[in-house]
């Protein structure tokens, strides 16, 4: 199995667009989202019908923005830029669409038995993994939820990274190829994120995701360059927050 793994799509549809086109001749059989089809960017319609309409089969969880937007959360942590592109998604979400995040699991989810999907962490949905010490706490949280299994897909950071538990330890790693392959080994377990579609926080503008091969236990990161310039005039032109445009130029 060859499981196309997507997370932080953030209503980018040029991003999503980019990213579907270059895999439209890989081969997989399934696409996983992590969370947080909307916040930020202009398109959370265009977004949300373009991945309910897929024709792979979809494993979904849901992020924090899309808690916020479906009404879940009131968004009180939120920064005032997030809050209000919450708030302005809300106010122009399909009743489809709206329907559709309402009924996104809580994670963390077992897949098919092979690996675990969360957005923020398997200890916390809306908590972050970005240390050595957040992804010992979450190694715990993992074989509690599904022992045996050594592979958690998480989003949130909006980066590329690895957290691999060795037996001497816990090795951390920021994914800074435009394309790199992870060979999963025996004895080790992994946290991996595969960095956000929508808005990449890594200095890095490219759209990234990932793809799993479960069967050969390889997971493959890629970055796809996509028209920011579009996506963020759209932002600009609805009256959003201008940083949430212009973040998208740097990677930010």
């Amino acid at each position: 199995m060859r499981y196309l793994i997507l997370s932080d799509l953030h209503a980018n549809d040029e991003a999503l667009t980019a990213v579907l086109r270059r895999v439209k001749r890989k081969t997989f059989d399934r696409v996983v989202c992590l969370g947080d089809f909307v916040g930020y960017a202009a398109d959370p319609n265009k977004v949300l019908d373009r991945f309910r309409t897929l024709r792979k089969t979809t494993i979904s969880v849901r992020g924090n923005h899309d808690k916020v937007v479906s009404g879940v959360d009131e968004g009180a942590l939120f920064n005032p830029p997030a809050l209000e592109a919450a708030r302005w998604t809300m106010e122009r979400l399909s009743k489809q669409n709206m329907d559709f995040l309402k009924k996104l699991p809580l994670g963390p989810e077992l897949v098919d038995g092979l690996f675990v999907v969360c957005h923020g962490s398997p200890l916390d949905e809306d908590a972050y993994i970005f240390s050595d010490f957040d992804a010992s706490l979450n190694f715990v949280q993992l074989n509690r939820f599904a022992e045996g299994v050594d592979l958690c897909f998480f989003g949130h950071s909006h980066i590329p990274s690895i957290f691999t538990l060795e037996p001497g330890g816990i090795r951390v790693e920021a994914v800074r190829e435009a394309r790199y392959k992870l060979r999963l080994e025996p004895g080790k377990r992994y946290l991996v994120n595969p960095g956000s579609v929508g808005q990449p926080r890594d200095r890095n503008p490219r759209a990234a995701y990932a793809i799993y091969d479960a069967t050969a236990r390889v997971v493959h990161f890629d970055r796809v360059p996509y028209d920011v310039g579009a996506a963020r005039r759209k932002i600009h032109r609805a009256g959003l927050p201008a940083v949430l445009g212009d973040r998208l130029v740097v990677g930010l």
